[in-house]
């Protein structure tokens, strides 16, 4: 696994390449953050996650905890989820910035691959 810090709009993101699976996961807490512009991200996506959950949403199911670093510099698990998930997630968040945000992270599943194609 390699962590890797993407940058949307200026917005950290914190994401992990699986090199087993080929597929990038992504801190939803960030995701979170940065389409709603929160000042308490983690509180928002656990209220959406509850939420989600009592609608009978399959979209937490598609979350993971992997360890990723903290603003403090540890290593902390965190909600992680890969594209199909995030994108999942987006739909849940009313935004404005949802449609520059996909469009951002297709770009990015895609530069994984073209950096080792032949």
């Amino acid at each position: 696994m390699n962590n890797e810090i993407k940058i949307f709009e200026g917005n950290q993101i914190r994401s992990v390449w699986d090199n087993d699976k080929e597929e990038w996961y992504f801190s939803v807490v960030d995701v979170v953050g940065t389409l709603t512009d929160s000042k308490d991200p983690g509180a928002y996506w656990r209220k959406l996650k509850q939420r989600l959950k009592e609608e009978g949403s399959e979209v937490v199911t598609f979350c993971h905890g992997l360890k990723l670093k903290a603003a403090d510099g540890k290593m902390r698990e965190s909600d992680v989820a890969d594209m199909q998930g995030i994108f999942r997630i987006i739909q849940s968040v009313p935004s404005p910035k949802a449609e520059p945000f996909k469009m951002w992270l297709a770009e990015v599943g895609k530069e994984h691959f073209s950096q080792y194609a032949c």
